[in-house]
């Protein structure tokens, strides 16, 4: 990972350097045509209320499956964190990243996935992407690896813990609906994870000069059953790809992005969408996302449920753990991983 620049120190030194490793081509016929048009799309991604996904109502529930067919991507209200918490997350992991390098570099990743630094530097010479990371693994709380957990600024700990806690509430709650609406009993998919795996990933997208030639997160879709992300109230830097296009995510002051992860496309044979997504870094403002990723365990069984396959069976039976495995030996690509999980693959 040396060979792996710190984005931060660098646009501190220099705010207009872009080197060239950093540098892609983004093609102009799959960007937004304009701001307009940007909006009308975003405007249509869903809005679910998670107190009422959680009571059973049953149009919210529709609402749950259209979303997860039509788009993989919705945003929830009424989820129950408090509004403080989420803010306390967010001015501490500010400060975090405020801290002087050799202070970060307490933590910084050694040859795994968890700590400090640039999360998918696999190989010199690939494009990098236009942001450094915070990872740590949360639940289990026995899968906690301490030594990369920071001890700064104080009382951080403290705040993971609480935020990610209120996570795992409201992953564990979405996972008993998405259970339902695919004619499950109501704890049968949690059952089916044996036991569900936590971990976060912090990004810090610096102020970028030249925003429209770099990425700060590459197109990819997500190994795990959901992913649930807090953005920033006032930066828009996540898109996700819809009809061959990228839709900008307009953030919702104090709601929670979630998306269907490859795993749930899987059990549904294809029907829920693991969609590619991607972000982009702003001109000039910083953009801190928190992604709670939450996945099967490593033995668990993932494959098309028979009761869900209409036609053919689209994907293979394997387990979770060889899944990931193949899917993190390599640099984030799109829906590479899941095509390896198809029949005929």
């Amino acid at each position: 990972m040396a060979f792996a620049p710190n984005v931060q120190e660098m646009v501190r030194s220099n705010p207009l350097q872009v080197p060239e490793t950093f540098l892609v081509s983004r093609k102009e016929e799959d960007e937004p045509k304009s701001t307009a048009d940007a909006f009308d799309l975003s405007s249509k991604i869903p809005i679910l209320d998670l107190s009422l996904l959680s009571s059973g109502h049953k149009e919210e529930l529709n609402k749950l499956d259209q979303a997860c067919k039509e788009w993989g991507f919705f945003q929830v209200v009424n989820h129950g964190v408090a509004t403080e918490l989420l803010q306390e997350m967010k001015d501490a992991t500010a400060k975090f990243f405020e801290l002087p390098l050799e202070e970060k570099n307490k933590i910084r990743m050694s040859g795994g996935r968890e700590g400090y630094g640039q999360a998918y530097a696999i190989s010199e010479g690939q494009t990098m992407d236009w942001s450094d990371t915070l990872i740590l693994s949360l639940y289990p709380a026995q899968s906690r690896d301490l030594k990369f957990w920071p001890t700064a600024p104080n009382g951080f700990r403290e705040t993971i813990e609480a935020y990610s806690s209120e996570v795992k509430r409201i992953g564990e709650e979405l996972i008993r609906s998405l259970s339902i609406i695919m004619e499950l009993e109501k704890d049968a998919l949690l059952g089916l994870h044996k036991e569900v795996l936590q971990a976060l990933r912090v990004n810090y997208t610096p102020p970028c000069s030249m925003p429209d030639k770099v990425l700060a997160l590459s197109p990819h879709s997500d190994t795990t059953t959901v992913t649930i992300l807090m953005q920033e109230d006032n930066v828009t830097g996540l898109q996700i790809r819809k009809e061959g296009k990228w839709v900008p995510v307009k953030p919702i002051p104090n709601a929670l992005v979630v998306n269907v992860g490859d795993a749930l496309e899987i059990w549904s044979n294809g029907k829920y969408k693991s969609i590619e997504h991607r972000a982009v870094p702003n001109e000039s403002r910083l953009r801190i996302s928190y992604a709670s990723f939450l996945f099967p365990h490593t033995d668990a069984e993932v494959g098309p449920f028979d009761h869900m396959v209409e036609s053919s069976r689209k994907y293979k039976k394997l387990k979770f753990g060889d899944y990931m495995a193949k899917a993190i030996k390599g640099k984030l690509d799109g829906k590479a991983h899941t095509e390896m999980a198809k029949i005929g693959s």
